[in-house]
């Protein structure tokens, strides 16, 4: 069984904290540690507490920069909550905890703001990133269509990263509108799965297949885009066309017909208008 110090959450909905609470309840969980509280602001003091972090935080937003901790500027001098609560996870991992946390595509390439690379950076020199999973827009319909993208990193202030997994996730399962019906047609999570237990394995794997290793060198002289596009390849069909001559006598002789069959329907037509 487990006990009421493995789960730790936040969340500034009270009546969400009111249902996570009594779902863990439900679950045999007796003194979960969740907290009406902005996970943001001052009063989130926990510092290197937790082994796991799972995290779907918010997408957009700003705080009021005096509130932010300094610790969380340290990592990344912004106010933009995307940046803010990747800085927070790493601050309450302990040495060697893992992360996985959802984030819009934004932080993986937008460059019109220093801290967007400053992040990546930090995850790439000072930890150990290991994966990026994109997702495709409408996974998160109908309350928001943004694309996104899921992190997986170790904390370990001392760098690590050696080879990214990229895997670019085509389907979930569900149809990518509103409705979000069933597809099973279209599910790459199985594959997702079975693919990162055998890592090993994705080291022959193409750069225009849907996932593939990409040495830290290469995303540093990319200057730390995560865009999945900068690192695969595409697969371009060759096709021939006939000559231009022979393409101009195909068209003349379809005009060719075609005023012939005019011709003819003009005549049965003045025919019949005689009778």
């Amino acid at each position: 069984m487990f006990s009421g110090e493995q789960f730790t959450g936040f969340d500034t909905d009270q009546t969400m904290v009111r249902i996570s609470a009594m779902n863990l309840l439900l679950h045999a969980i007796d003194h979960p540690d969740i907290r009406n509280q902005d996970s943001l602001s001052r009063l989130n003091t926990i510092r290197d507490k937790f082994d796991l972090i799972l995290a779907n935080p918010p997408f957009t937003g700003s705080v009021d920069v005096e509130d932010i901790d300094d610790s969380l500027k340290a990592v990344v001098e912004t106010k933009q909550t995307e940046l803010l609560f990747v800085a927070l996870f790493l601050r309450m991992l302990k040495l060697g905890g893992r992360c996985v946390c959802i984030v819009p595509n934004g932080v993986l390439f937008h460059s019109n703001s220093k801290a967007y690379r400053q992040l990546r950076a930090e995850l790439v020199d000072n930890q150990r990133l290991e994966a990026i999973i994109y997702m495709p827009s409408g996974v998160f319909k109908p309350y928001s269509g943004v694309s996104t993208a899921i992190l997986v990193f170790t904390k370990t202030d001392a760098g690590g990263t050696d080879k990214v997994w990229l895997y670019n996730m085509e389907g979930d399962g569900y149809t990518l509108d509103d409705k979000r019906d069933s597809d099973e047609k279209h599910n790459d999570i199985p594959d997702i799965l079975e693919r990162w237990g055998n890592l090993d394995t994705e080291e022959q794997r193409a750069r225009t297949d849907k996932s593939f290793l990409v040495p830290k060198s290469e995303i540093v002289e990319n200057d730390y885009d995560f865009s999945f596009n900068k690192y695969a390849e595409t697969k371009y069909e060759r096709i021939e066309y006939p000559p231009t001559e022979e393409i101009l006598a195909d068209l003349d002789d379809l005009n060719r017909k075609m005023t012939e069959s005019l011709a003819e329907l003009h005549k049965m037509l003045g025919g019949a208008q005689n009778d």
